[in-house]
């Protein structure tokens, strides 16, 4: 999976997640509070992996001279 990707499903995870936590607190679900944090907290960890693919690229072109 590319940076990118990774990106833009973390933060259609993030975006989920936070719904599903304030459905859950306006309904009084607990269950689906902690689903939404959960998914929240994937998105949050698929991001960072494009962070840190984006990072390990940047570094890989310095290395070998690319631009």
């Amino acid at each position: 999976m590319s940076s990118t990707t990774d990106k833009l499903k973390g933060l259609a995870n993030e975006a989920v997640g936070n719904v599903k936590q304030g459905v859950g607190n306006m309904t009084g679900n607990d269950k689906l509070v902690a689903e939404g944090k959960a998914q929240e907290l994937k998105g949050e960890a698929q991001k960072t992996v494009g962070d840190v693919k984006d990072g390990a690229k940047n570094l890989a072109d310095k290395v070998t001279g690319k631009h």
